[in-house]
């Protein structure tokens, strides 16, 4: 495996490249510069080398404390990191002055440096490919991250850069883990919220780590980034994201690409942790962002992030929650954890809770218990008859986790209310503990479907051709 940092300056095509290489979109492109400000890792194969990939902020010529230097310096970790930098040029532009005062950054950093000439589609970035010998790293790679065109060459060009500890592939092959070698999986878990909530601190704190770039200014980062960890021997995967507006305030092209990226990571997370600003939280977006999260089926972590601002914090922390539990009642129970990234008050409950949350959420309840709840849930509570006509719950089954998912059987099942639904999945919290989970259940008309497995099979079949036979007429 080799790590590549791909680096240069703004609007180069750092991030096609990378997109390239992975094979596939995992970061945001745009005509703009300055669209990535976080490192962005990711996985690729060129030829038969195997790729860490590192995408990168574009390099500006500041040092003080603005959002670009402390990008400049994400940049800077990168290349520290990588064993191979890709050093990506505008072949239309030329070489400017931050490309050759880039130039003497990476030779001081005394790491493997490919040019590599991008934009060369058609003949226009001739002159600007052969310009780029002068900034001293030998031949350049002339590419089209776009177009695919070039990759041929920059793989025979890698080969030739790498030091001679890589290993070939028939060494990593042999190191690998065996891929059918048990192994628990990542908790995949999205951190998601409004602008300048505190996420990115947030996932700093966690891992210990100036991982992301953090400020005052709204909105800084842009691209889903995960970060992998490791809490307490549990192999986590933690997503950033781009802060969440409302739908009617996302006007630029690039803020739409950047929302879809926190709903795709949202849809792809195992838990979501909503962060919110304590000083005022469960806003109309944090509301709006806590039922998308319960139609996914994601399970839920409210985090009230800068909670070293809020005076009488016992008082407050029940109001929220009584808060919380009036607006999204079908969370009711979801934790909330109050908590500041910056002191780290707080932070010791977080992980606890989230884990509890991803239990809950893959939680199989055994059929006998189940049925047992519900004989008794239905004498505490019948269903409202209907038309003169009680529904009948017979029989209840779970039919998968992640998050449980239930069928009851049930006479007149059309005639079921909502609101009696409400009442079986919220009994169904209580009775198991599963606060805040999100819970299905679909309501189908007919026997139990099992009772005929124990029957005479003999009868069982001819019930079952004697129905087809009325279905055909």
């Amino acid at each position: 495996m080799v790590t590549l940092a791909i680096v240069g300056r703004p609007n180069v095509g750092k991030s096609t490249l990378f997109n390239r290489l992975a094979g596939r979109r995992l970061a945001i492109v745009d005509d703009r510069p300055g669209v990535t400000r976080d490192r962005r890792f990711g996985t690729g194969r060129l030829g038969d080398l195997d790729l860490d990939l590192i995408d990168t902020a574009g390099f500006e010529d500041v040092i003080d404390e603005s959002l670009e230097a402390r990008m400049r310096r994400q940049t800077e970790l990168a290349v520290a990191q990588a064993e191979v930098v890709l050093f990506v040029i505008d072949a239309r532009a030329g070489v400017v002055a931050l490309d050759e005062l880039f130039a003497g950054v990476l030779r001081r950093s005394g790491k493997p440096v490919l040019v590599v000439a991008n934009k060369t589609e058609g003949r226009a970035g001739d002159s600007g490919t052969l310009e780029a010998f002068n900034l001293g790293f030998g031949e350049p790679v002339a590419i089209s991250a776009e177009h695919g065109q070039g990759l041929g060459e920059l793989y025979a060009a890698l080969l030739g850069a790498l030091p001679p500890a890589t290993k070939t592939d028939e060494e990593a092959w042999d190191d690998a883990p065996d891929p059918e070698a048990p192994g628990d999986k990542p908790v995949r878990i999205a951190i998601v919220g409004r602008p300048n909530a505190g996420k990115s601190t947030l996932v700093n704190r966690l891992i210990d780590e100036e991982r992301l770039l953090t400020g005052p200014e709204a909105g800084i980062t842009r691209d889903a980034v995960s970060v992998d960890w490791d809490w307490q021997g549990r192999r986590v995967r933690l997503v950033d994201t781009a802060g969440l507006r409302r739908k009617a305030r996302i006007d630029a092209a690039l803020e739409k690409l950047s929302t879809q990226d926190a709903i795709r990571a949202i849809t792809f997370a195992e838990v979501v942790i909503l962060v919110m600003d304590a000083t005022h939280p469960f806003e109309t977006q944090d509301l709006t962002i806590a039922d998308l999260v319960e139609r996914e089926g994601r399970a839920l972590v409210f985090v009230l992030a800068k909670w070293d601002l809020i005076d009488d914090p016992g008082a407050r922390l029940k109001d929220f929650i009584d808060h919380a539990e009036r607006m999204l009642p079908q969370l009711r129970g979801a934790p909330v954890v109050a908590l500041s990234a910056e002191t780290g008050r707080g932070l010791d409950r977080l992980m606890p809770a989230v884990i509890k949350a991803h239990t809950d959420w893959s939680t199989k309840l055994k059929t006998r218990d189940l049925n047992d709840w519900l004989k008794l849930a239905v004498e505490r509570h019948p269903p409202p008859a209907v038309n003169g006509h009680r529904v009948k719950p017979k029989y209840m089954a779970q039919i998968k986790a992640r998050p449980p998912t239930f069928v009851l059987f049930a006479s007149r099942a059309d005639k079921l209310p909502d609101s009696y639904r409400r009442y079986l999945v919220n009994s169904l919290r209580q009775s198991f503990d599963l606060p805040g989970t999100p819970i299905r259940i679909s309501v189908k008309s007919g026997k139990n479907p099992y009772a005929e497995e124990s029957a005479d099979p003999v009868k069982v079949f001819q019930t079952r051709r004697r129905n087809a036979r009325k279905a055909s007429r």
